[in-house]
């Protein structure tokens, strides 16, 4: 039976936070030092479903949470922004956590996950990045000339209030999302119809159309390496191979850190994409598990396969 098989996303139990007047969602899931973790662009806590049971199993508490904008939290039409969702996870930490966290994200979720690190260290006990983002989006020198234009075009369609809504509806076809996950996911298999639903539903909700429009056009925020020198606490970076959205020779950085001396340890997960969370999770829930219990002494290193299998058998 695969992970996916074992720990399905109706597992999780959803909880909602008001914030700002604002509907948001999360889960929480077992006990012991707290851990949280920070989806991508257009995913979810869905996403999670194959390390939240794992990681909670280990003797973690495991939180998720849907960025506002995003899964079943709310979509209101503001100008969304890495600045936004970092006060909002700041708020987040305040009102359910109050104890160092390890901030775990994927994609646009590690740079978040970055972010909380360099910029708060008191309520940090560490970061996984997992295929971290360099930006929300391109900073215009990272484009050559003719993309630049083909982008700049795309953005203002996106954007306009008579084109948008009819291109958002065509992107968020079902098949189209089908092929773009075959882009960013090295394994076919890992394409399940549970993982387009928990994409598209969301995309249906009133208001999706107007956060993506607003997401595409935001500035880029931050850059790692505007944040790393900040970064005082331990770091793991996890990243697949084969992501053509954020390729691996964007790791340099942290290699680098980690030459200098800093703590920061970089595994490349071969035969993965963008999301090896997803398509290798007894991997990459190893691997975490392995560097949180270097971070807390009295864990003690267990097998993430069969702690998958124990999920299942309660």
């Amino acid at each position: 039976m695969s992970t996916q098989q074992q720990t399905p996303a109706t597992t999780l139990e959803k909880q909602i936070w008001t914030w700002q007047g604002h509907q948001i969602q999360y889960t929480i899931m077992g006990t012991g030092k707290p851990l949280l973790l920070i989806h991508g662009f257009g995913a979810s806590i869905g996403h999670w479903r194959k390390n939240i049971p794992v990681l909670a199993a280990s003797g973690y508490r495991v939180f998720a949470i849907d960025l506002l904008g995003f899964g079943s939290s709310d979509k209101p039409p503001l100008n969304y922004s890495l600045e936004l969702w970092q006060e909002k996870l700041k708020d987040f930490w305040v009102a359910h956590i109050s104890e160092p966290t390890v901030f775990i994200g994927n994609s646009i979720g590690a740079l978040l996950s970055l972010m909380m690190v360099a910029e708060y260290p008191e309520i940090a006990a560490g970061g996984v990045l997992i295929n971290c983002a360099g930006g929300l989006n391109h900073r215009p020198d990272e484009l050559n000339l003719p993309l630049r234009v083909v982008m700049g075009a795309f953005t203002k369609l996106v954007s306009s209030k008579s084109v948008g809504p009819f291109l958002f509806n065509l992107i968020r076809q079902k098949s189209r999302l089908r092929n773009t996950l075959s882009q960013v996911y090295r394994d076919p298999a890992a394409i399940t119809e549970e993982l387009i639903d928990l994409i598209y539903q969301p995309s249906c909700h009133p208001g999706a159309q107007q956060v993506f429009a607003s997401v595409l056009t935001a500035p880029p925020g931050p850059s790692p390496a505007e944040l790393l020198p900040r970064v005082k606490q331990p770091l793991l970076v996890l990243w697949g191979e084969d992501d053509p959205w954020t390729p691996i020779v964007g790791a340099a950085i942290y290699e680098q850190q980690r030459e200098m001396g800093r703590d920061v340890e970089f595994v490349a997960i071969p035969n993965a994409g963008h999301c090896p969370h997803d398509e290798k999770p007894d991997a990459v829930n190893q691997l975490i598990l392995d560097w949180l219990s270097k971070r807390y002494s009295d864990r003690i290193p267990v097998s993430a396969h069969r702690l998958s299998q124990s999920c299942v058998d309660k």
